[in-house]
């Protein structure tokens, strides 16, 4: 009955207590049998400290023969150091198998996700599978075409090959309705980026009535065609390997696959990162249905939070994924709910800027690829919130987090945690809704900066806006620096829209005064014009500016806020917008 105990006291450092026992009356008896005269002679008891074995035998218990070899057999087990499985780096933190309540729990969890619809349809699946099979088939006729021109013939030319995969939320298995499918090309060497890719595929791709919404993005950090294919987002990336063909079976996830890449080539490095990291981390977890569900939850307070955006400082989908494993890894038995709560208790106090890593990080001397280390590289060490990828090369995926992104999450995750361990202390029916509140951004600020970007044509506009929005980090930290670290700013992660306008967005960023510590003097006014003029002088300087392209910033009090702030309607994670009328209280994107 008893025998989940012997791990703890095994662990029992200076008072070693073995006991094993088949039933509650012999546990009952054992408290006996330490005091008798039998069990001082047949065991172990000393009278300075406490070190006794309790081991089964017919003069105290009465046991049968097959009892007790049974027992004699079960504790010669026990005596031998306990096995524990190991996930990532170090121990797990507790092996507790879940009680019925925590599967109650669990239970009701997973369906308030349902309830919000964060799960897809079955056709919805099913489309999503046949776009990817027709891409796939896409991708093969645009290789055999770019190297029919290139004067590659036949026979050679109907084995050329190129393969897609998929990344990120999609290959987790975490994606929900309406949501894009991340997912890569590998193609030969002969077949180059800038000609090939962005240049025949896109022409392929805009001849095709099935791919709409084409828009290819060549000078991000990670090149990439947007686009639509019978309704479904696709962002298509691109790999270029230094193989003559791309073979069928070849496998990203190999390490060894990094050998046939260009060394100059990061763009292709970057490219592959993102499969291989999600590939990496669906390994480590221990339970990945359980891992699917609690990411599934993160994701959806995130953005009802307002703490789901990678490029304005926060984090995105693979570092919610990577924070979530950890997780898992330290309480490998635990269920969603149980998960779910630890989450929040142990990033609450977490020790920022230690690392997150899901297992320690691959070296490769012979490829020689830049990797994540603090000790090394000055650089890492300026990092706030290193959540380290576990595919080599391992890198800083959340290098973007500035301070006072970095503050506003622990403080949410403090919220979260306390009413985490309400809602499972409680004896009533379960309700999950309290930790999915949205955040009322436009509530909880007396000042704004609110910044408009405007363009004449949709491509302009969508050019444009993607390039501001990717500079917005650069303005708090200018902000910050011009206010001598005094104002706390809160970008919030969501482009609006007047409802009127389309070739019009705006961004908002909270302001307020930041806590000093006790005996310093906090400047009380604030003089940002130079900072303002600073950032769209940066701005103004991208390479990419047309005449039609415009940006304003403006300093709004919290009665001065536009009517459209709060959208009627809004999807999870997208664009928002709604009508002028009469302003009701704001809340975030993301509910219903």
């Amino acid at each position: 009955h008893s025998r989940e105990l012997i791990p703890n006291f095994l662990h029992t450092d200076t008072r070693r207590i073995i006991i094993f026992l088949r039933s509650r009356d012999q546990w009952r008896s054992a408290s006996s049998c330490v005091n008798s005269p039998n069990c001082r002679e047949g065991n172990n008891q000393t009278t300075d400290d406490v070190n006794v074995r309790v081991e089964p035998y017919e003069n105290s218990f009465g046991l049968d023969s097959v009892s007790l070899q049974r027992n004699r057999a079960c504790v010669a087990e026990s005596q031998q150091p306990p096995v524990v499985m190991s996930y990532g780096i170090g121990e797990p933190l507790s092996l507790a198998e879940p009680q019925e309540v925590d599967l109650k729990q669990s239970g009701t969890l997973k369906k308030y996700l349902e309830d919000r619809g964060l799960y897809e349809s079955q056709k919805e699946a099913a489309l999503r599978e046949e776009v990817l099979g027709r891409l796939d088939k896409v991708i093969k006729e645009w290789v055999r075409d770019a190297s029919a021109m290139q004067g590659i013939a036949e026979p050679l030319l109907s084995e050329l090959n190129a393969k897609i995969f998929t990344f990120g939320s999609y290959r987790l298995g975490v994606h929900g309705p309406g949501a894009d499918i991340d997912t890569l090309c590998v193609g030969p060497r002969h077949i180059s980026r800038e000609e090939d890719f962005f240049g025949l595929l896109y022409e392929k791709l805009q001849a095709m009535p099935e791919a709409t919404e084409l828009h290819a993005v060549p000078d991000a950090f990670t090149p990439v065609i947007k686009f639509k294919f019978k309704g479904i987002s696709i962002d298509l990336l691109y790999a270029r390997m230094t193989l003559g063909n791309i073979p069928e079976n070849l496998d990203v996830a190999e390490t060894s696959t990094l050998r046939n890449v260009d060394r100059g080539d990061e763009q292709t490095v970057r490219s592959l990162n993102g499969c291989r990291v999600t590939d990496q981390i669906l390994r480590l977890v221990p339970n990945i249905e359980h891992f699917r569900t609690v990411l599934r939850c993160l994701k959806l307070w995130s953005k009802v939070r307002g703490l789901y955006s990678n490029v304005l400082g926060f984090l995105g989908g693979v570092n919610w994924a990577i924070l979530v494993a950890r997780i898992c890894q330290l309480y490998p038995k635990a269920v969603p709910a149980m998960l779910l709560s630890r989450f929040f208790k142990i990033y609450a106090i977490w020790k920022w800027p230690q690392p997150i890593m899901l297992q320690e990080i691959e070296e490769d001397t012979t490829l020689g690829l830049r990797l994540w280390d603090a000790r090394r590289n000055p650089g890492d060490r300026m990092h706030l919130m290193p959540i380290i990828t576990p595919a080599y090369p391992s890198m800083n995926s959340s290098y973007n987090v500035t301070d006072s992104t970095l503050f506003l999450m622990t403080e949410q995750f403090k919220i979260a945690d306390a009413i985490c361990t309400e809602i499972l202390m409680t004896s009533k029916e379960v309700d999950w809704t309290r930790l999915f509140q949205p955040f009322p951004f436009f509530d909880k600020y007396k000042h704004y900066v609110m910044v408009q970007v405007s363009a004449t044509c949709e491509d302009d506009h969508m050019a444009w806006e993607g390039w501001v929005q990717s500079r917005l980090r650069q303005l708090i930290a200018i902000f910050q620096m011009h206010s001598y670290g005094c104002l706390l700013l809160h970008p919030w992660p969501f482009e609006l829209s007047d409802g009127e306008n389309k070739m019009m967005s705006y961004f908002f960023l909270g302001m307020q005064q930041r806590k000093q510590p006790p005996g310093t003097q906090a400047l009380k006014h604030f003089d940002l014009r130079n900072a303002a003029t600073e950032f769209l002088a940066k701005v103004n300087a991208w390479n990419g500016l047309k005449k039609d392209m415009s940006i304003v910033i403006k300093h709004l009090k919290q009665k001065e806020l536009p009517n459209f702030v709060l959208p009627e309607k809004v999807a999870l994670g997208g664009r928002t917008g709604m009508g002028r009328g009469q302003r009701r209280k704001a809340v975030a994107p993301g509910t219903n």
